[in-house]
């Protein structure tokens, strides 16, 4: 299997006034193309850094990152917006819909960032909402649908680039059981077809879902076993 994602010995150090907060303390991570994992730790562990690391959202302080084979740290802001573009879907626990925008463009927004033509930008979003569910929300508002139905918008969104990586934060967060099933079997779907799926998680049955689990405490990362 090739690698997707690649961590040797990473630190990350914020500088807080005069303070220097230690983010990352030398973590290590290989993540394999087609993997569904779970990342665990309690609050002020590193988790959003590491995902922060992960999407290219942030470069490291010291060590190594490669993600779809490019070292973040000889890329500059331009280059890093396009590989997220084209490489990485996210989705997040609070959704994050632009609420003046239905739920067609929503999910069309990345292709429009793209530049990728209208037509194909509409067939491309309805197949997705079609997909998650909600062929017939097309036109409707943020405000019109359900918080499950908004996560579902969302993780349409995040595919809409056809990415090789989504990354998931806390993604039934905000859901109720049953809801939050229904999500965890739609990025059981999709990881099925071969989506590489990172998903930060307090909740030890959403991580359940996936192939291993790797825990993160105090900065460092500590790669777990494959689930049963």
């Amino acid at each position: 299997m090739t690698a997707v994602i690649e961590l040797e010995d990473v630190e990350k150090v914020y500088q807080m006034g005069e303070t220097e907060v230690r983010a990352l303390r030398g973590s290590d991570l290989e993540i394999e193309e087609g993997e569904f994992i779970a990342v665990m730790g309690p609050s002020g562990s590193g988790k959003s850094t590491l995902m922060n690391m992960m999407g290219a959202l942030d470069v490291p302080t010291n060590g190594l990152v490669e993600v779809a084979d490019r070292d973040l740290s000889e890329m500059g802001p331009d280059e890093l917006a396009l590989l997220r573009n084209k490489k990485v879907g996210f989705i997040f626990q609070e959704f994050n819909l632009l609420k003046n925008m239905n739920t067609i463009q929503n999910v069309m927004l990345p292709l429009t960032i793209q530049e990728v033509p209208r037509s194909e930008r509409r067939s491309r979003a309805s197949e997705l909402l079609e997909k998650v569910g909600l062929g017939d929300r097309l036109e409707h508002m943020p405000s019109e649908l359900s918080g499950g139905q908004r996560q579902r918008v969302s993780i349409a969104r995040a595919l809409a680039n056809n990415p090789e990586i989504v990354l998931a934060d806390e993604p039934t967060g905000n859901l109720d059981t049953e809801t939050g099933a229904k999500i965890m079997d739609l990025l059981t779907e999709f990881n099925n077809e071969g989506k590489t799926i990172i998903m930060v998680t307090h909740d030890p049955n959403d991580a359940e879902y996936a192939d291993r689990t790797i825990k993160i405490k105090d900065g460092v990362t500590h790669p777990g076993e494959e689930d049963e």
